[in-house]
């Protein structure tokens, strides 16, 4: 029995800024292959946490979850309504619903939400000291939650469609931590380079808030903490997405900045 982390399919969310941006030519594409990705490297024994929006749009893409293999516990993301969760808690293969799970690993202590969550401080504790935080929600294409080994993203987005195995995570994490030592030096704190949430994390969460004010928050920005220097009142960077609830990204975290975004959106 292996143990398997995903999270943002977005099955059935029939939106170009959703398939079009992720390669694929419709949303029964992007249906499909993740549906026979999944399958192919999770068993019927396996247990598969799935760390948010799951599926979208109609009722009728519940369907594509039950074919799914493995034993899958939900946790619920922004686009996870109350009906959703509800058509989740009822499906034969679906054995958990939550809004956070705790799970002990090998030596190792995980913290699964949709968001992503600071949980430790690498320059004080080892990596099996500290609590890791599988996220899923930003859409990334990187691992790593700017840079931090303790903070890894499961979505999709990042694992070509894939779910991505606990003893893959742990080895990247691993080997995450001795490339981290290297500029996490107890004597000396790298500077601020720059004022984009995009920026390289291994700039400690302190400094961020030191510099913008703890208080300071953004309800909109996947980031949480307002880092983009910009008043959060005049953000054109993410907009109301009606019939699912939740904020999307203009400009998608995994096009650069000054790209312009499907269907004309900017």
């Amino acid at each position: 029995m292996a143990i398997f982390a995903t999270s943002d399919l977005h099955l059935g969310h029939d939106r170009q800024f959703v398939w079009k941006v992720r390669g694929f030519n419709s949303i029964q594409e992007m249906n499909d292959k993740y549906v026979e990705r999944w399958n192919s490297v999770v068993s019927a024994d396996d247990d598969v946490y799935c760390l948010g929006d799951l599926m979208l749009g109609d009722p009728s893409n519940i369907e594509y979850i039950k074919k799914l293999n493995g034993k899958i516990h939900i946790v619920y993301g922004n686009h996870d309504t109350n009906n959703r969760r509800k058509m989740y808690a009822e499906l034969p293969n679906v054995v958990e619903v939550s809004w956070a799970i705790m799970l002990d690993y090998r030596k190792y202590h995980f913290f699964m939400t949709h968001f992503p969550c600071l949980t430790g401080n690498l320059k004080k504790e080892s990596l099996h000291q500290v609590t890791c935080n599988l996220f899923g929600h930003t859409h990334q294409t990187t691992n790593f939650y700017n840079d931090l080994p303790f903070m890894y993203h499961v979505g999709v987005d990042s694992h070509n469609g894939y779910p991505v195995s606990l003893d893959a995570i742990i080895e990247q994490m691993k080997a995450k931590v001795q490339e981290c030592r290297s500029y996490l030096d107890e004597d000396e704190t790298p500077p601020i380079e720059s004022k984009h949430p995009d920026f390289p994390a291994r700039l400690a969460l302190k400094q961020i808030l030191e510099e913008h004010g703890a208080t300071i928050r953004c309800d909109k920005c996947v980031y949480n903490v307002w880092s983009c220097g910009q008043n959060p009142t005049d953000c054109h960077e993410y907009h109301r997405d009606p019939p699912d609830g939740g904020y999307w990204r203009g400009r998608t975290p995994w096009r650069g900045r000054g790209e312009s975004s499907v269907d004309g959106v900017s």
